[in-house]
């Protein structure tokens, strides 16, 4: 088994490098088994949502393994309908009780909306507070985003949770967090599975010995990410896993870095619906 890495947050909690996300895995066993599978595995973060329809799964999961509360650390999301002070602490309440948990380690405003974002974010400052969430963030959020809480609020993200590759390289949005010591998070870090194949990211792969998908998860962990690989299939998971024996040289990382193509997979923050998919 290979021991978890951790970073400390600008609030002094650590926070494991890799986590199990969990977006689109069925509700029901599908997602208490990959969960399950997952800590098993050595994993010790966990991120859910509302909007996934899994919270209740992955609580049950975390119930059951053999590890103490204390020793994982488990993510949730508001999500759009939510939105706005009062309706932000109850919903904080509701996914408590689904993930069947005391407090929760993280958690993250899903979306930027214009109208109620703020309202949002003064509501987890207040749980913050609470104790009900020991850490708080924010998702798909821009640096224009991350610029008006900081003029409206004295507490800053620990988080912001962002679609995050080499063929998608933020590298404006991850300096610019660096800088306030906001931690990028990187969901969708395997680029949905449609760039395994692809030439020069094959070639590296072949180069260091390891699997594409290792490739892109240690290269977002050197790049001082926290990154959120997604499986259901136990071998997967595992794999996903195994990404703290070996480093990639810089040579090799200014390469991947050079995949950027602003190839997005999931949604534009930039450009997003009112009511954004999940």
């Amino acid at each position: 088994m290979t021991d978890q890495l951790y970073m400390t947050m600008n609030d002094g909690h650590n926070i494991p490098v890799v986590g199990l996300g969990t977006w689109k895995s069925e509700p029901g066993d599908s997602t208490y088994n990959a969960v399950f599978d997952s800590i098993k595995a050595g994993y010790r973060h966990i991120d859910t949502a509302r909007a996934y329809d899994n919270e209740s799964d992955v609580g049950r999961a975390i119930n059951a393994a053999d590890v103490p509360r204390e020793n994982l650390f488990i993510t949730t999301k508001l999500w759009n309908k939510d939105q706005g002070y009062d309706t932000a602490l109850e919903a904080c309440e509701k996914s408590l009780a689904r993930l069947d948990c005391g407090y929760i380690d993280l958690y993250l405003i899903h979306w930027p909306l214009k109208d109620l974002r703020n309202d949002s974010w003064k509501a987890f400052i207040e749980l913050q507070k609470r104790g009900l969430c020991r850490s708080i963030g924010v998702s798909n959020f821009t640096i224009d985003n991350l610029k008006e809480l900081e003029e409206k609020y004295d507490v800053l993200p620990a988080i912001n949770q962002v679609e995050f590759h080499p063929y998608h390289y933020q590298k404006e949005l991850l300096e610019y967090c660096n800088s306030k010591n906001i931690i990028i998070e990187a969901y969708s870090p395997l680029v949905h599975a449609k760039r395994m194949d692809e030439p020069r990211l094959m070639a590296i792969s072949d180069e260091l010995g390891k699997t594409p998908a290792q490739v892109l998860i240690r290269w977002a962990i050197q790049r001082g990410m926290v990154v959120l690989p997604k499986s259901v299939n136990q071998d997967r998971i595992v794999e996903n896993f195994a990404v703290f024996d070996f480093d990639i040289s810089n040579s090799l990382m200014k390469r991947l870095d050079d995949l950027d193509e602003r190839y997005v997979t999931c949604w534009d923050p930039h450009n997003p619906p009112p009511y954004a998919p999940v």
